[in-house]
């Protein structure tokens, strides 16, 4: 069979996000979800691929800001919403729109595309590293206490409507405040801040609307958790669970605050967290760890479409003077060995005829852009090969970061 792929029609947008639906797994969001996300779209950035009038392949890049280290903003492809219909796969029609994203992104410029993986195995080959984690946990709240700061008692908790516009706003100006220090994390643009509460005034699985709580100082919002409660009761009384979607603080005493309000609200026995920095504060602050039943799970993804701007986009921990030999069978133009000289205060990468310092794929060079994924435990799982002894650990420190890379919500 002869397939078209063709930039979206905004007429046709409809259609193709129906082929999305359905290839995971044919439950239709409801319409306030889907207006929103057809106003997100950005058809100009999006493709299809069509057998006749039937949508079989669709792939989706919004424009995005991703924070790097060094806090730079950098502006990124999010590349979102691909699938093949189960009626087309094994025909290269996952590859073909892989190949057409990432021509696109170098055309607009972009020296950098992300995305969260569905299934981990699929994006490597095209170059895609796993360069966050999330950490998640199940808190004993009826054994698990949170310890707090002095100066809580200057923190105000406030239960506000999760839509009302002005919540909204003071909300985003929190959740930008972390942007500007954390790596891997989003600068939304005007409609994001809508996309946390869409469905929030819809009871789900059970659980209540979507509950909202600022945390004041001195009449200013200095942090906000957004979550939902799932009452529960047996035979011994009740043992509800209260789900956590978000939490933002600006200082050390309100994050605290948010935590333990959480943990104490009442008929309630666990805490959920679905989606955590690795290194969260809360693991200091628990009376005991063991019971919070922590995990981790792979979150974002990042390839480097232009190797050179990309690298010379951040900044690095320590200074770095090392050549690194890339292999990108994908983006073939990547190729070949780069100089890479920086600090905290910028870098440069440039193309050199030098002999290599460390060799690696586009793949683990995405994973360690971000500074969560050491050069050094890549090297451990031979996936980077130290070509002069000493230069590992050298770069390996400086494309650390501190603190952790940490995607807070998908896209």
């Amino acid at each position: 069979m002869t397939t078209d792929l063709r930039v979206l029609r905004p007429t046709e947008w409809d259609r193709w996000y129906g082929a999305l639906e359905v290839a995971f797994g044919g439950v239709v969001e409801t319409p306030e979800k889907r207006a929103l996300m057809e106003s997100l779209t950005e058809c100009e950035r999006s493709i299809g691929v069509w057998d006749g009038d039937q949508c079989v392949g669709t792939a989706g890049a919004f424009s995005f800001r991703l924070a790097v280290p060094g806090g730079a903003l950098v502006p990124t492809a999010g590349i979102t919403m691909v699938s093949v219909a189960a009626t087309h796969r094994r025909r290269g029609t996952l590859t073909s729109m892989m190949r057409r994203q990432l021509d696109d992104v170098r055309t607009w410029g972009e020296s950098l595309a992300v995305l969260t993986a569905s299934e981990p195995a699929i994006y490597g080959r095209y170059g895609y590293g796993a360069a966050t984690r999330e950490l998640r946990a199940e808190i004993d709240t009826a054994r698990v206490r949170i310890s707090v700061p002095e100066g809580a008692e200057k923190v105000r908790l406030r239960r506000v409507k999760p839509h009302d516009p002005a919540v909204r706003k003071a909300c985003e100006a929190v959740y930008a405040a972390e942007v500007a220090v954390r790596p891997g994390m989003l600068a939304r643009r005007p409609g994001w801040e809508r996309l946390p509460v869409v469905d929030g005034e819809k009871a789900t699985g059970g659980a209540s609307p979507l509950q909202c709580v600022l945390a004041e100082r001195d009449g200013e919002v200095v942090g906000f958790t957004l979550f939902r409660n799932l009452p529960e009761w047996d035979a011994s009384g009740p043992k509800g669970t209260i789900e956590l979607q978000d939490l933002y603080a600006m200082d050390p005493v309100t994050y605290a605050s948010l935590w333990r309000f959480l943990a104490e609200i009442d008929l309630t026995s666990t805490l959920s967290v679905r989606n955590r920095p690795v290194d969260d504060p809360l693991q200091h602050l628990v009376s005991d760890v063991r019971r919070c039943r922590l995990t981790l799970r792979d979150s974002l993804y990042v390839r480097l479409v232009e190797v050179g701007a990309a690298l010379e986009a951040r900044a690095y921990r320590t200074p770095v003077d090392v050549v690194l030999e890339v292999e990108d069978a994908f983006c073939p133009w990547n190729e070949g060995r780069w100089r890479l000289t920086g600090d905290a205060k910028g870098a440069s990468c440039k193309r050199t005829a030098e002999e290599p310092d460390l060799v690696l794929s586009a793949t683990e060079l995405g994973a360690a852009y971000l500074g969560g994924i050491s050069l050094t435990s890549l090297a451990l799982a031979g996936r980077v090969r130290e070509a002069r002894p000493g230069t590992l650990a050298e770069a390996s420190t400086a494309f650390g970061s501190d603190p952790l890379p940490w995607l807070p919500h998908g896209f």
